[in-house]
């Protein structure tokens, strides 16, 4: 028999690459932080000898879902300025608390909080975009969590930088830091189109052709933006990155809310990732992403929570569903978006937007044991007759019972195994007592 590190026994694996397939009564094979192999349970427990077993006999395991889009650290202004659309909320609220209190300290008590939701909610990879990168890179080097960090870029000067050269120098420092991690990856991250200029713009694009790493931006998030590009720049912002040579297969481009259907094929066209917040859209009015427009065309459509602060929480397994219901709503047609599409896109699409689609994003053998266990035997999710179905329309975040990164156990039976849940709230409650009085 086979040494392995742990043999995860589960009654349904749903790998999503082959794209459909659901395996019942299979197993997971891990060692060294890798998936060995994907096989019945009864020819595994003939295989292998695990210094692990864990037996999930109700549970359909999943690839870890990966949040493409977020700002970790704003789970501290959870709640803070509710109800408002986007610009309001932004330069009346938002801004001038991040002016505030953004520090070293806020960025890492917020994502350490970020990460904890995340984990309990079957997340294994985030995608951020916030200042204080670098803080953030090791807090999940800490934490054990997988992440793609936004190396921040905006025109306005900041507790992190002053001026774009600044922020540039900053992110291409940590960019060669983090090169050779197992657990990060970067992207340039430059706020939108109307907080960026051309110049910077200009060196982002070379710079993400020599390091060939994802530009992470907020694009068309709505129609207010793309009525402002108009005025000022003569056109709408996918056009004006265009001209900057900013399209392509590196972008990952997120809302897009405010798509005509020759933009859409220009996407297509170019290979550029669409990343999809329905819930964040939702509470800000910010409009609905032609989801179903946008996979008919070809293009890549991953899923992301946005931050804490629009959302208000990091529940993928919500996104998931709400992203299958609205498709259908908004498209008119009920076969829009179907379950397995809708999983995909919060696992294997993101991975791909994000670049690490040879990493993580499926259960397949030789990626990294980035998994996700779903207890299927509560009532609400009774009966089974198609696993995935019932994830996607049932399942909440509460019977998310066991999750691995990189071969870590880090959620097991509910319980966080690297992180102390009650000092994390104290903080979170400090937090809250020092902006709440100011």
């Amino acid at each position: 028999m086979q040494t392995i590190d742990t043999l995860i026994n589960a009654r349904w694996v749903i790998p999503v690459e082959p794209d459909g397939l659901t395996l019942n009564h299979h197993s997971i094979a891990v060692h060294g932080g890798k998936i060995v192999e994907v096989l019945p349970t009864n020819d595994a427990a003939k295989k292998y000898h695990a210094t692990e077993t864990v037996d999930l006999k109700t549970h359909a395991v999943i690839p870890g879902l990966v949040n493409a889009h977020t700002h970790a650290a704003m789970s501290l202004f959870r709640g803070l300025a509710d109800d408002l659309p986007l610009m309001d909320w932004l330069n009346n609220h938002i801004w001038p608390a991040e002016a505030k209190w953004v520090s070293p300290d806020f960025v890492r008590d917020g994502t350490e909080l970020a990460i904890a939701e995340m984990l309990k909610s079957g997340t294994t990879c985030f995608s951020d975009m916030y200042f204080f990168p670098d803080v953030t890179a090791r807090v999940c080097h800490d934490a054990g969590m997988r992440a793609c960090i936004g190396l921040i870029m905006i025109d306005f000067p900041s507790a992190w930088a002053q001026n774009a050269d600044e922020y540039l120098h900053k992110g291409l420092k940590l960019h060669d830091e983090l090169r050779n991690s197992e657990l990060i990856s970067t992207a340039f991250a430059p706020h939108a189109p109307y907080t960026v200029s051309d110049a910077p713009f200009e060196k982002i694009r070379m710079y993400a052709d020599e390091l060939d790493i994802p530009i992470h931006m907020h694009v068309h998030e709505t129609a207010q933006e793309v009525e402002a590009s108009v005025k000022q720049h003569g056109m709408r912002p996918l056009a004006r990155l265009a001209k900057l040579g900013l399209l392509g297969p590196r972008l990952i481009a997120v809302h897009m809310t405010q798509l005509l259907p020759e933009e859409i094929k220009l996407l297509a066209q170019d290979n550029v990732s669409v990343v999809h917040c329905p819930e964040s859209n939702l509470k800000l009015a910010s409009g609905f992403c032609p989801v179903h427009a946008l996979t008919k065309a070809g293009v890549n459509v991953a899923l992301g929570t946005d931050g804490a602060a629009s959302n208000n929480n990091l529940d993928m397994l919500e996104e998931i569903r709400i992203a299958a219901l609205l498709a259908k709503g908004a498209s008119g047609d009920a076969t829009a978006v179907p379950a397995h599409t809708a999983l995909r896109m919060a696992t294997l699409n993101g991975a791909k937007a994000l670049g690490i689609e040879a990493r993580t994003g499926s259960l397949t053998a030789g990626k990294a044991a980035d998994i996700t266990a779903i207890d299927l035997s509560a009532i609400s999710s009774q009966p089974v007759y198609d696993p995935v179905s019932q994830i996607v329309y049932t399942a909440t975040r509460d019977q998310v019972s066991d999750v691995w990164v990189n071969g870590k156990h880090l959620l097991a039976k509910h319980q966080l195994t690297g992180m102390d849940e009650a000092a994390l709230r104290e903080k979170a409650i400090e937090w809250h007592g020092k902006i709440k009085a100011s």
